[in-house]
């Protein structure tokens, strides 16, 4: 099913030994290091039979209907998985009586690769492969998670960057409609698709690279995974004039109408409670592999904030978060601002155009908790809320050194998104409202 629609699962007979992780899509991914590592690649591997979940129950078998919290994994749409250690469900499943579902599914280009417009019909569902694994997890969610204890009348979606812009798609996609019913989107708005002009530049652009035409896209359905994943690595950059997408869900008139929430929401998932937000310092994260912007001075400051927003804005850019953030260092402001510019204006644009439905509520938060890592230098970076919203501090110790404010931190962040799954608001007594 390379770049077809995923089939109906078939039930299987007699018992199957399900203790391992299934596998994860095969992709180009080196992970960061300070971060906890991926799951033990010899027990899950890459491989294109990649469609499974992972379930964490209190109790299967039982009528407890509890409500079910079914997570979509970050890498943009093109790594990770959904059994990285941070989102391991077991304390989450535990303190809020709660059932657990995270899902591997295909990614990069065997999920995303619109080949619809040059394939036809055959292939017209290419370019949303991955959103329909998601949409098939979802269904087998409703089908079979009372055997787990879970409610399939009450489901939440939730996931951090990449997985919060899936999340944000499925707000937008019909056939998702009716399988979920509140949703979390954690430094992730995702406001837009790609457009099929833009998509189809990345095809033609991936095609040439393999030394195939248009007569013989078939030959795609054979090729070695690794041979499709060095084409991929290896692109030449776009042509001039030319916008190329990325490997990403694709505007469709069926499976994705509509971009999400530009230049409003979607209306299919207009009744949807949401909650959605970031962390203060997420262009940290992305800074790793640039050590220079932990060290900036005043000038290299200005420079930066003048790529970001131009020469004519720059200055009047530093003054206000200068003002309005006294006696940071030029790296914490640049990480500041460049949070606010993606990040955080998009989940704020995300809330606004949600608000003006006046149909489904919508929340805010700011996870602004600064990480021990590293000296601290990270402040609170893009992922970081990630093992307090699971209840799992224990696990990336290197990014949170426990103790019992973490712990106490913890309790509050989960207890936020558990009181979100199972009422739709997620206020509860140990916060402010």
């Amino acid at each position: 099913m390379r770049f077809m629609a995923p089939a109906e699962p078939q039930p299987w007979t007699g018992v199957r030994d399900a203790n391992r992780f299934g596998h994860q899509a095969p992709q180009n991914f080196n992970p960061v290091e300070v971060l906890a590592p991926q799951a033990d690649a010899s027990v899950e591997g890459y491989d294109e039979d990649c469609l499974c979940l992972n379930v964490w129950t209190p109790g299967p078998n039982t009528n407890r209907k509890r409500p079910v919290m079914f997570w979509c994994h970050g890498g943009g749409f093109a790594s990770e998985s959904g059994t990285w250690p941070w989102v391991y469900g077991e304390n989450l499943a535990r303190r809020g009586d709660v059932v657990v579902v995270t899902i591997n599914h295909r990614l990069n280009l065997f999920g995303y690769l619109h080949l619809g417009d040059i394939g036809g019909e055959k292939y017209a569902a290419s370019g949303n492969a991955g959103m329909l694994d998601l949409v098939a997890g979802l269904q087998w969610v409703r089908k079979n998670i009372e055997r787990f204890g879970g409610d399939p009348a009450n489901v939440m979606i939730f996931g951090e960057s990449g997985g919060g812009a899936k999340v944000s798609m499925l707000l937008a996609m019909p056939s998702a409609k009716g399988l979920f019913h509140r949703a979390a989107i954690q430094s992730g708005a995702g406001l837009r698709s790609n457009t099929r002009e833009a998509a189809n530049v990345l095809t033609r652009a991936l095609l040439a690279q393999l030394g195939l035409n248009v007569s013989r896209l078939d030959e795609l359905q054979t090729m070695p995974a690794s041979q499709l994943l060095t084409a991929m690595r290896t692109l030449p950059p776009s042509p001039a004039g030319l916008p190329r997408g990325n490997f990403a869900p694709v505007l469709d008139e069926k499976l994705l109408p509509t971009h999400p929430f530009d230049p409003s929401a979607s209306p299919v998932s207009a009744n949807i409670p949401i909650l959605v937000g970031c962390n203060t310092h997420e262009q940290s994260f992305f800074a790793l592999s640039d050590q220079l912007a932990f060290s900036l001075d005043e000038a290299a400051l200005r420079q930066r904030v003048v790529g970001l927003v131009g020469e004519a804005n720059s200055a009047q850019v530093v003054e206000t978060y200068k003002r309005e953030y006294p006696g940071r260092s030029p790296s914490e402001m640049f990480f500041l601002i460049g949070t606010d510019r993606g990040m955080r204006i998009n989940s704020i644009r995300l809330a606004e155009r949600k608000f003006m439905q006046s149909r489904g509520p919508v929340y805010m938060y700011l996870f602004a908790w600064k990480s021990p890592a590293l000296g601290g230098k990270l402040g609170a970076p893009h992922t970081v809320e990630i093992p307090f919203v699971f209840d799992n501090t224990d696990i990336p110790f290197s990014m949170t050194k426990g103790g019992p404010e973490v712990k106490a931190l913890a309790a509050k962040t989960s207890d936020a998104w558990i009181q979100l799954a199972r009422s739709g608001n997620p206020n509860h007594k140990g916060l402010p409202k």
